[in-house]
């Protein structure tokens, strides 16, 4: 494929760039002789109580970035982090999107106004940047893209408690007799059913409206269901694999919302680092969307029993019935645009990610299994059920 490189980038800015994915993006980065800054806040929800001595992530990438700890909600940590970039790569963002629907006012502060700041920044100041990456998410989409034998293609709403109370978990459409799931492409309809969904998507508004104006690149990057070495263990919040591998560690059971049918697209780290890499490099994707992910959706109790088996550690597997309000039944994401504009094509199979994931797992000390506090949280706010 002949796609045309930028080359007058030198200076790359990270945001979250101590996190799991930016961490493993400044390494890559670094190893094709990039400079580059990382602003990160080091949050203990991710990286532990003391992450400057314990946090794997950020030992990671110690002394091999310019690192400067703040946050994306001061202005004047932006101002510094800024100074030089030739682009930027937006990934500081809340996460969990359970936790988004009662920290509401947190998500909004660090994933929109963050956002605004910087691009207030880019409007009034003067700065050489180029291009801005921004992470979105297949959230944004809610639930996924639906084939209806009567009606063709169709975008079903969030379900409700009434429907699941009674075990119907499956997405329904009005004078719809029967739903296909298909893969969802970037002309889907955009319909977040969660808090965090809606601010992935104003970040990813915002970047592509207001970029364009001022000369700047924008891509963003509807990452899928993310994993790998190098995952945090200690977030009870968000990423499935890492919360499962936890409590098998613990010897504690693993409780299945729903029936354990609701699928996802699990996109291994290395393939999502090479799929920014082209955004950043190549001028075909600017002022872009796309998908990134496998294009294959894996249910739930897969991912429960292929981890059980990766650890040779048997553990209770219980399939409740219980279910979160806000989560989405399935989504996969389609590849075609992401494939015919920019080449890439994900190198890892779902089998292929998890067994490198388990080895890592199997390195790492034992964390502490709080999944059950995230899962008191949503009940005391009515959103577990």
């Amino acid at each position: 494929m002949n796609t045309k490189k930028i080359t007058n980038m030198k200076n790359i800015l990270i945001t979250g760039g101590a996190g799991f994915i930016g961490s493993n993006l400044a390494l890559k980065l670094i190893s094709k002789g990039y400079t580059v800054t990382v602003l990160d806040n080091l949050s203990p929800q991710i990286h532990g109580d003391n992450p400057k001595e314990t946090s794997p992530l950020f030992l990671s990438i110690k002394d091999k970035v310019k690192f400067i700890e703040g946050t994306v909600t001061n202005i004047e940590d932006w101002r510094k982090a800024l100074e030089g970039q030739d682009a930027i790569v937006h990934y500081a963002a809340e996460t969990g999107t359970g936790q988004s629907m009662y920290e509401v006012q947190k998500y909004v502060d660090v994933n929109v106004t963050g956002t605004s700041l910087m691009l207030d920044l880019l409007v009034n100041g003067n700065y050489n940047v180029k291009k801005i990456v921004v992470a979105s998410s297949r959230s944004i989409y809610g639930e996924g893209k639906y084939i209806s034998k009567e009606l063709g293609a169709v975008y079903p709403k969030h379900r409700v408690a009434e429907d699941m109370d009674k075990g119907n978990f499956e997405p329904n459409y009005a004078d719809s007799s029967e739903l296909t799931l298909v893969a969802t492409d970037e002309d889907s309809k955009i319909h977040p059913s969660s808090v965090y969904g809606i601010t992935k998507q104003n970040q990813e508004q915002m970047v592509l409206t207001v970029c364009p104006t001022i000369g700047i690149a924008g891509v963003a990057f509807r990452y899928q269901n993310v994993y790998g070495p190098g995952q945090s263990l200690k977030n009870p919040y968000t990423g499935i694999l890492s919360i499962f591998s936890t409590q098998i560690k613990n010897g504690n059971g693993i409780n299945i919302f729903e029936d354990g049918k609701e699928s996802r697209d699990f996109v291994f780290i290395d393939d999502v680092v090479d799929a920014t890499i082209l955004g950043l490099e190549k001028e075909e994707a600017n002022n872009q969307v796309f998908n990134v992910g496998t294009g294959v959706a894996t249910d739930v109790i897969t991912v429960a029993e292929s981890l059980s088996k990766n650890y040779g550690v048997e553990v209770p597997i219980t399939i409740s019935g219980n279910y979160r309000l806000g989560d989405i039944r399935h989504n996969f994401a389609d590849l075609t645009k992401i494939n015919s504009t920019l080449g890439f094509e994900p190198k890892f199979s779902f089998e292929q990610g998890l067994q490198q994931f388990t080895d890592w797992v199997n390195t790492q000390q034992v964390q502490e299994d709080k999944y059950q506090k995230s899962i008191d949280e949503m009940k005391a706010k009515g959103l577990y059920k």
